[in-house]
C-alpha cells in the first residue's frame, strides 16, 4: 500500500514539527483573505505586495528558533521572493527552508453549505483532485498539509449529527490521501467561537467532534504517528457573558483532549480562532501548566495571532519593523509552548480579541 512507503518519513516529519518550544506559522491565507488584511493597512492586494509580505515572513532572522514549520497557500509555494536589500534571491519556499522550517500546504478548497444540514452548516470541499494536488506539492518540497473543517454551535441544534459525520469523514479521506502522497496531514476540526454558549457546551460538542474524527481516521487506516491535530481551545462562545480565566480555559481544554485524542498523535497545535495575540500566548502557556505530563507536544499553529502586529508595523514598506513584531510574537508563543510565557513580556498591538464572526479564509 502506498502509505507504507512513506511511513517512516511521515513519522519523522511529524516529530520535526513537534519540536519542543515551537509551533507553526499559518501563512496560508487565500488571495481574498490576505486582501482584507492589506485593506486594513491601506495596501492594494497585488501579487507584488503579497510577494513582498511573504518574503518578509520568510527572511525574519532567527524565525526557525521558535517556528518549526510554515503552512503556505499554493501561490506562495511556487512564488519567487521579492528583492530585499541584503537578502538572497530564490523562491519563498527556499527562504523558509534555509531557516530550518518544514513547508506545508493548504489543500482544502474551502467550505460550502451542507445539503441536508441545519442553516449555516458547511462541509469542506477539495477531495476531487486532492491526490494530484498533494503529489504536486510534495514534488515542490512540501512535507505536510492542512485541511480545515468548520463547525458551529447554535441554539437551533448545530452541529447536527450529519455535519459532524460529514466533516469527520472528509478529514479522514483527506488525511489518508495526503499520507499516501508523503504529506503529514494536519487534521483541523475547528469549532467556531460564534455564539453565546457556555464553556461546558463547547467541551461536550468538542469531545463529540474529536471522537468522531478519530473514529473516521481509524476506519480509513490513517497512520496516527504521522498526523498532527489542530483544534480550537475549549472556550465559551464569543457572545457569552462567561469570561473564564486562563487556568479555567486550560483545565477544560486539557480535559477535552485527554478524553478524545489518542496518545499516538505526536502533537496538538492549537489554532488561535479569533483570540488576541496576547490571549493566545497566555492561554497556551496555561495549558502547559495544566498538563505537565501530556502525551503530546502542545504547540501552536497561529495565523492572525502571529501576524496582526507584524502587518500593522510593516504597513507595506517597513520590513524591519514588521519582522521585529513577528519575532516578538514568535518568541512569546515559543515560550508559551514550554509553559514559560510571562504575560506582557513581549510587545503586541492587538486588542483583547481578533474575533471575526463566521471567519473564513
Amino acid at each position: 500500500m502506498a502509505l507504507d512507503t512513506h511511513r517512516e518519513d511521515l513519522e519523522a516529519t511529524a516529530l520535526a514539527l513537534a519540536r519542543p518550544g515551537t509551533g507553526l506559522l499559518a501563512a496560508d491565507e487565500s488571495t481574498g483573505t490576505i486582501g482584507k488584511r492589506f485593506e486594513a493597512i491601506g495596501l492594494a492586494n497585488s501579487e507584488d505586495n503579497r510577494r513582498a509580505y511573504r518574503t518578509l515572513l520568510a527572511t525574519a532572522p532567527g524565525l526557525g528558533e521558535t517556528i518549526s514549520g510554515v503552512i503556505l497557500y499554493e501561490e506562495t509555494l511556487f512564488q519567487q521572493a521579492a528583492d530585499l536589500p541584503g537578502q538572497p534571491g530564490g523562491s519563498i519556499l527556499e527562504l523558509f527552508q534555509a531557516q530550518g522550517l518544514v513547508a506545508g500546504i493548504k489543500l482544502d478548497l474551502g467550505v460550502e453549505p451542507l445539503a441536508g444540514g441545519l442553516p449555516g452548516e458547511t462541509w469542506c470541499t477539495g477531495l476531487r483532485g486532492l491526490r494530484e494536488r498533494a503529489a504536486r506539492a510534495y514534488a515542490r518540497g512540501a512535507r505536510f498539509a492542512k485541511w480545515r473543517a468548520v463547525l458551529r454551535i447554535s441554539a437551533d441544534g448545530c452541529p447536527s449529527e450529519l455535519c459532524v459525520r460529514e466533516n469527520a469523514w472528509g478529514l479522514a479521506r483527506y488525511a489518508r490521501t495526503a499520507q499516501e502522497e508523503g504529506l503529514v496531514p494536519i487534521v483541523e476540526p475547528e469549532i467556531l467561537m460564534d455564539g453565546d454558549h457556555d464553556i461546558l457546551t463547547t467541551a461536550a460538542v468538542q469531545e463529540w467532534v474529536l471522537r468522531s474524527v478519530y473514529e473516521a481516521l481509524g476506519q480509513n487506516g490513517v497512520f496516527l504517528e504521522g498526523t498532527l491535530l489542530k483544534p480550537s481551545m475549549t472556550l465559551p462562545g464569543a457572545d457569552s457573558s462567561e469570561r473564564p480565566n486562563p487556568e479555567q480555559v486550560a483545565a477544560f481544554t486539557v480535559r477535552t483532549l485527554r478524553r478524545s485524542v489518542p496518545p499516538a498523535v505526536p502533537a496538538i497545535l492549537f489554532l488561535s480562532g479569533g483570540l488576541g495575540e496576547e490571549e493566545a500566548s497566555v492561554f497556551l502557556s496555561a495549558i502547559h501548566h495544566a498538563a505537565p505530563d501530556a502525551p503530546w507536544h502542545l504547540g501552536f499553529s497561529y495565523g492572525r495571532a502571529l501576524q496582526h502586529s507584524c502587518l500593522s508595523h510593516w504597513q507595506g514598506s517597513d520590513t524591519a519593523a514588521g519582522q521585529a513584531a513577528l519575532l516578538a510574537r514568535a518568541r512569546a508563543n515559543g515560550a508559551a509552548a514550554r509553559g514559560t510565557y510571562v504575560a506582557g513580556s513581549e510587545p503586541s498591538d492587538d486588542a483583547a480579541s481578533l474575533f471575526v464572526a463566521n471567519y473564513s479564509y
